[in-house]
């Protein structure tokens, strides 16, 4: 089995809890991060500004994704041409269609050629993939995100599907794939086998990487004793 240092694949912390953040900024094997609205709300954050150059204050040389959050193509323009004043290391997320569906490629070609480094998000199905490597061509560095996870939701297995995404992105070098949303660790080393560029993880699935490889007989065991303790500290009892 490969270990966490034998991987190719680029692992970046998904989360916007700044804690947290810097705790993974610490772990040699994070090459990036990810945020987006949704996760800035659970985290309790109310000033989008000041919570992003804070954290580029303290991660200066990674890349930190931050995303527009208008449904205005005009607007998430003039976004977009803010955010990533903020640092060299700024890449700005463009979802892949505004809430009405309407696509977003041609602000995807514009920015791209204007040099702001994207990561386009939440694509699904293999022609957004190709729609918007064909729009990001290879004018800017730019990081493709397949939301391979929700996708697995779904009922369907994104490997082959991430195999054929990754094989059309081949042919811009300044693009990257990223496998987005995953479940649980094996899909690390799934996204890796690949050749996939990027996996965005959480912290929580981060965290359980210290069980990679573990002796299964000795997990056995562990999980035994967790039942029989929680069964205790319960005060479960059976009256026969």
């Amino acid at each position: 089995m490969k270990s966490v240092n034998d991987l190719t694949i680029k692992i970046f912390a998904d989360g916007a809890e700044k804690a947290g953040m810097l705790e993974m900024y610490k772990k040699p094997y994070i090459k990036g991060f990810t945020t987006n609205p949704t996760l800035m709300r659970k985290a309790g954050i109310s000033d989008y500004e000041s919570f992003a150059r804070d954290i580029l204050a303290e991660i200066t040389n990674l890349p930190l994704s931050f995303e527009v959050f208008s449904d205005d193509f005009d607007e998430m323009k003039r976004q977009a041409l803010f955010i990533t004043s903020w640092g060299k290391n700024v890449y700005v997320k463009i979802p892949v269609t505004n809430t009405l569906g309407a696509p977003a490629y041609d602000l995807i070609a514009d920015l791209a050629q204007a040099g702001v480094k994207l990561n386009v998000t939440a694509i699904m199905t293999m022609e957004q993939v190709m729609d918007v490597s064909t729009a990001l061509k290879n004018d800017a560095h730019s990081i493709i995100s397949v939301f391979a996870g929700r996708m697995a939701d779904t009922g369907r297995d994104p490997v082959p599907f991430m195999a054929v995404a990754r094989e059309l992105v081949s042919k811009y070098p300044l693009q990257e794939l990223l496998w987005a949303s995953p479940r649980e660790v094996l899909n690390i080393f799934q996204a890796d086998a690949i050749g996939c560029h990027i996996i965005t993880v959480t912290n929580d699935i981060l965290k359980k990487l210290e069980l990679f490889g573990k002796d299964l007989d000795e997990y056995s065991l562990d999980t035994v004793k967790m039942f029989r303790n929680d069964a205790i500290k319960a005060g479960f009892s059976l009256n026969v």
